[in-house]
């Protein structure tokens, strides 16, 4: 629909805030009173909220929505719902309801809406979970997702900084969205590269985060929009180092032409800003770095968990179609917290 491309500017999970602004708003927050069925909260940069509601249920709670980053409405609705879906998978949850978020401006093609919805109910279907009602607002630019309620085994949930001393990271889907929706935007990303892009977007990591079930994960997250190295960043906790084996991170192979071309996104640079400091480069090119520091959207899976399982799992993944890859391996605090080693 040619009315779509006024709203698609730059969306996605590349039009959050970045994770240095909202790291110095956090932590001005007055601290709440505590509460210890709060398992996991606002302060642990985690995925999702996870409140115990007995010994072995907890719900786990995620809202997530943005801008379009794709023409086609009803593959943005698809990409926007997996995108917050995601949360629930990476704390080791599993979807129960969903609610419609919806910004919209009321002078525009009201089809447009219902196609972006179809889309993301169907993915909302695809979980598992119920569509349970929603929320709207009218609003000069488009916008869209879901608040998301699952539930977990408060023995079972997946933390983001779980990971130990010699744990494998597995990443579960390939990197370069944010740079091939970009360079869509001005013409300059081929229709196969976008369509592996949107084919990754739309692929919930429910069947990767079922995989990892049948495994002792350590430490979880999904990778969107501080871009891989910015939630490995949050994995490590400040207690814990790492080793990236730059060559074996998949990405989509035409992201690598677009940053060798400087095709480049704003989400990017905010994320290198934030994360560059923690992370050193050895023998590895720009265009690598970039993919590193790209923003995702709807990205996969990093998994932390022990050599033995990491290699079972990996292997698991692959037999059923995810491009699942062992890209690091944690170590003991260094000098420097990711060192990426070409």
């Amino acid at each position: 629909m040619s009315e779509q491309k006024i709203f698609c500017k730059g969306g996605g999970c590349g039009a959050k805030l970045g994770a240095g602004l909202l790291h110095r708003i956090l932590e001005r927050l007055p601290k709440q009173s505590f509460d210890e069925n709060l398992l996991v909260g606002f302060d642990c940069r985690d995925d999702a909220a996870v409140y115990r509601l007995s010994e072995d249920m907890a719900v786990v709670h995620t809202l997530d929505f943005f801008p379009p980053m794709v023409e086609n409405p009803y593959t943005f609705g698809q990409i926007a719902a997996a995108n917050a879906l995601s949360d629930i998978y990476a704390m080791g949850g599993e979807v129960k309801t969903a609610l419609n978020i919806v910004c919209f401006p009321e002078n525009s093609d009201i089809n447009i809406l219902g196609e972006i919805m179809r889309g993301g109910m169907e993915k909302v279907a695809e979980s598992g979970g119920t569509l349970a009602g929603g929320h709207s607002i009218a609003d000069s630019e488009i916008k869209y997702g879901l608040s998301v309620t699952g539930i977990v085994n408060p023995k079972k949930i997946y933390k983001n900084n779980g990971g130990r001393k010699g744990d494998l990271l597995v990443l579960t889907k390939k990197l370069g969205v944010g740079l091939i929706c970009m360079a869509s935007r001005v013409g300059e990303a081929s229709e196969e590269a976008l369509s592996e892009a949107v084919r990754s977007m739309t692929t919930l990591n429910k069947y990767a985060a079922r995989i990892s079930k049948e495994y002792e994960v350590h430490g979880c997250t999904d990778v969107t929009g501080f871009g891989f190295l910015g939630h490995l960043h949050e994995m490590m906790g400040g207690r814990l180092s790492c080793m990236v084996y730059g060559d074996r991170v998949p990405y989509i192979e035409e992201a690598r032409h677009l940053a060798e071309e400087f095709l480049i996104t704003a989400a990017g640079q905010k994320n290198r800003n934030h994360t560059g400091g923690f992370v050193r480069f050895e023998n590895v090119d720009f265009a690598t770095e970039e993919i590193l520091f790209d923003p995702q959207t709807s990205g996969g899976l990093l998994i932390a968990l022990g050599e033995r399982d990491a290699l079972k799992m990996t292997e698991e993944m692959k037999k059923e179609g995810i491009p699942a890859e062992i890209v690091g391996e944690i170590t003991e605090r260094q000098d420097i917290e990711i060192t990426v080693k070409g």
